[in-house]
């Protein structure tokens, strides 16, 4: 019968080295678990108590090398964001209407996306029509007609209306909330499907 040596250290199971944070998935939101640790080297752990000074110092040296491989693991943005000038963005893969678009970003302390500058504009406007996808921004003008405002109150500047499609917006039809279409923007109806785009800061990583 084989017997284990009650001295030998015993080595970490891989399960008790990962973290809630690399659990999370979502259908909508593509999370995926990371596999950092898969890799990473562990030396075995004592379970004895009453440690002598030599397994103390075993110990400490096996918390410094998770502490690293956790500082491996550490990313801006969440699995599945793209990650741009400081801030993370989630394209979709499926579509929602308007409003729901709006609640989809919430719902991951997010906001579906607002536009602040010409690198930010020209860098949405080409993920968005890299597959020729009708995508939603958090843009619309439904509390006052022809006044556009973003989700987070702010108005839409006059150095950004040239980014509208010619014509547009053109509000035919009750169209009050915009999408990327083409090489530009348009105004739609908000209670049609499209994609969306969520942004949110991107997060430090703790070097504590």
């Amino acid at each position: 019968m084989d017997q284990r040596d009650p001295k030998e250290p015993m080595a970490l199971d891989e399960e008790e080295l990962m973290t809630s944070g690399n659990r999370l998935s979502s259908k909508d939101f593509g999370f995926q678990k990371s596999h950092g640790f898969k890799n990473f080297p562990v030396s075995k752990v004592p379970r004895s108590q009453g440690l002598e000074p030599s397994k103390q110092e075993e110990i400490q040296q096996i918390l410094t090398q998770l502490k690293a491989g956790i500082a491996l693991l550490c990313h801006p943005c969440p699995w599945g964001w793209r990650s741009f000038q400081g801030n993370c963005y989630f394209f979709s893969n499926s579509q929602l209407n308007w409003h729901d678009s709006v609640t989809a970003c919430e719902e991951v302390e997010a906001q579906l996306v607002v536009i602040e500058s010409a690198e930010e504009q020209n860098f949405l406007q080409v993920q968005a029509s890299r597959f020729n996808r009708l995508t939603w921004m958090g843009l619309s003008d439904l509390k006052h007609e022809g006044t556009w405002h973003w989700v987070d109150g702010s108005p839409l500047l006059p150095s950004f209306m040239k980014y509208w499609n010619e014509g547009e917006p053109n509000s035919s039809g009750e169209e009050d909330c915009a999408e990327f279409r083409g090489k530009g923007w348009n105004d739609s109806k908000c209670s049609l499907s499209k994609f969306w785009i969520c942004k949110k800061p991107t997060t430090s990583c703790s070097s504590a």
